[in-house]
């Protein structure tokens, strides 16, 4: 690496970390010199095993330590915005797993927190930066699928453990917040070939047993300024695994089989009237990409397709989701004094 690496701050030593971060930080040269979790032990094993350089107490730690440079937030959902806002304050930079927030109210704080820091802010939708969603985005922008009619993107996976923080309210758990935020997001990307930014119309969900207020599975109806319509559906607790995004157009279709993990299946399947034909993009992480194309922008002023803007419109599409299925919103979680 001829340019300076990172010096990445992580907050927690959740299985994820390991995947998006610990992963992906080897891969290219940038430096994880912190990491904290709320039981150590799990920290020091998290750092023995990823290179970590040091063990800090708390997450404030990690915050407030002048060796970080970027803080990356994996923590349960109701944890992203409190220390999304926090990290900001102390003027780092921030990469946060999904969503940044657990409803508008707060995406709106930390939006305007971004803009009083002047540091970077991306909220970790990786699957953008993969070579398959870029085909599937490639595919339209050369016309060979014509005009855009139709999005299909579906995230549906076995369910997690009942003790497992996607299933707390107070932890703004839910399969639109785990899943259906990838689903959603995937259907407001396509806005430069759909005449502007999808629409919700209708919204379906049904409630976990015995996790009141928390949805097991969400679908949602949209459409599209110039005639496109979506459908984006999740499920956390289907019998299988399926990520898909389907793209209908004029003149054929596109469908990335597993468009949010494509290091397990990079095929994209493309359908026109000169026949059918299977594209093969590559397994390398997505989480490398993402990572690439940060460090990119901090460090030569690359363009960044994500900012705080972009993770605000989210997250009044999923919090539009919530009310029309008759859900509540997520709730604000307040960190203690001694945080």
């Amino acid at each position: 690496m001829t340019e300076e690496p990172l010096r990445i701050g992580v907050l927690g030593a959740a299985r994820i970390a390991e995947l998006s971060i610990a992963g992906p930080a080897r891969v290219t040269g940038h430096r994880l010199v912190a990491v904290a979790a709320r039981d150590r032990s799990r920290a020091e094993a998290f750092a023995a095993e990823h290179d970590v350089e040091r063990v800090l107490d708390s997450y404030a730690d990690v915050v407030s330590d002048p060796a970080v440079e970027v803080v990356y937030n994996p923590l349960a959902n109701g944890l992203h915005a409190p220390w999304n806002l926090a990290a900001l304050a102390a003027g780092k930079h921030v990469l946060t797993e999904k969503p940044s927030a657990s409803n508008t109210e707060e995406a709106v704080e930390v939006r305007d927190a971004v803009a009083k820091a002047g540091t970077v802010f991306m909220e970790g939708f990786h699957y953008l930066f993969h070579p398959v969603t870029r085909r599937l985005h490639e595919l339209l922008e050369s016309g060979e699928l014509g005009e855009l009619r139709h999005v299909e993107t579906t995230m549906v996976m076995p369910a997690p453990p009942d003790s497992d923080p996607r299933w707390s309210l107070p932890l703004a758990g839910g399969a639109l917040m785990d899943l259906g935020c990838y689903s959603l997001h995937a259907q407001r990307v396509l806005a430069p070939w759909a005449g502007g930014a999808p629409r919700l119309v209708a919204a379906r969900g049904g409630e976990r047993a015995g996790a009141p207020g928390v949805d097991e599975w969400l679908d949602a109806d949209l459409e599209f300024p110039g005639g496109a319509t979506g459908s984006a559906r999740c499920h956390m607790a289907h019998d299988g695994w399926e990520m898909s995004c389907r793209i209908v157009g004029s003149l054929g279709e596109a469908t990335a089989v597993n468009f949010v993990q494509p290091h397990l299946d990079d095929r994209v399947r493309v359908r026109t009237a000169s026949g059918e034909r299977v594209e093969m993009l590559g397994r390398r992480s997505s989480y490398t990409y993402q990572l690439e194309a940060f460090a990119a922008h901090l460090r030569r002023g690359a363009p960044l397709r994500l900012d705080a803007d972009d993770a605000l419109a989210t997250m009044r599409l999923i919090d539009d989701c919530y009310q029309a299925a008759g859900f509540t919103l997520r709730p604000r979680t307040a960190l203690p004094a001694s945080a």
